[in-house]
Formats: C-alpha cells, sequence, structure tokens
C-alpha cells in the first residue's frame, strides 16, 4: 500500500503540478500587489476615487460592494495576460519548432478537391482516377 502511494507521488506529472502549484500561489500574490498598488489608483485616478474597493451600491439598506469585483476582475485578466504571452505562446512556439512541418499524407482529388490518400488510384467520394 505504501509502495503504491509512493510511486503516485514519485511520478513526474504529480511533483510538476506541486510545483506549478506553488509557483502559480506566488505568482498570484505578485499580481494582486501590482493590480492593488500600481494599475487600480492609477485607473482609479481617471475615476477620481483612490480605489475601487470604495464603489459600493446601496440597495435596500444592503451594500453591494461591486469594487472589490473590479479589483479581482483587473487582477485576474492580468494574470490571464501574462500566463498566455509569457508561457503558453512561447511554449506553442517551441513545441511547433520542435515538432516540424507535418507529413503530407493526402492529396486532393483534381474532379471533387476531397482528399484521397496518396497511395489510392481513385477518389472514394466521384471515383475519379487520380
Amino acid at each position: 500500500m505504501l509502495k503504491g502511494f509512493k510511486d503516485f507521488i514519485l511520478r513526474g506529472n504529480v511533483l510538476d503540478l506541486a510545483v506549478a502549484v506553488i509557483i502559480g500561489a506566488a505568482f498570484s500574490a505578485i499580481v494582486n500587489s501590482l493590480v492593488k498598488d500600481i494599475i487600480t489608483p492609477l485607473i482609479a485616478a481617471v475615476v477620481g476615487k483612490p480605489d475601487f474597493s470604495a464603489l459600493v451600491l446601496h440597495v435596500n439598506g444592503g451594500n453591494v460592494m461591486y469594487g472589490n469585483f473590479l479589483n479581482a476582475a483587473v487582477a485576474f485578466l492580468l494574470l490571464a495576460a501574462v500566463v498566455y504571452f509569457f508561457i503558453v505562446a512561447p511554449a506553442n512556439a517551441m513545441l511547433a519548432r520542435m515538432k516540424g512541418p507535418e507529413a503530407v499524407t493526402t492529396k486532393a482529388c483534381p474532379q471533387c478537391l476531397s482528399d484521397v490518400p496518396l497511395a489510392a488510384t481513385r477518389c472514394k467520394f466521384c471515383t475519379q482516377a487520380v
């Protein structure tokens, strides 16, 4: 039983996921600080409030704190943009360069322009000789 647990924990993808969660939490704190201390005050200077958290809607004696939601939305959008532009896009470009061009396995039928395997002598759609 313990051997199975040890094998599970020491699997590469479990360790990678653990490292990603820890680094993601630390990175989230950095982005939240960037939003709270730099970006929100710049945007709020245009609006005239010192912080979005001061934006409150009073409804029937209750308070809807939509300013906090705006802070969280800006933080999320910045975090998503940073992850996409600095991690996902470069990784996809690197994988595409490493993979190289795909091998051609089909050709177009001259009659109906359907994709036909290279070894085929007739199109399976229109029976034209290829």
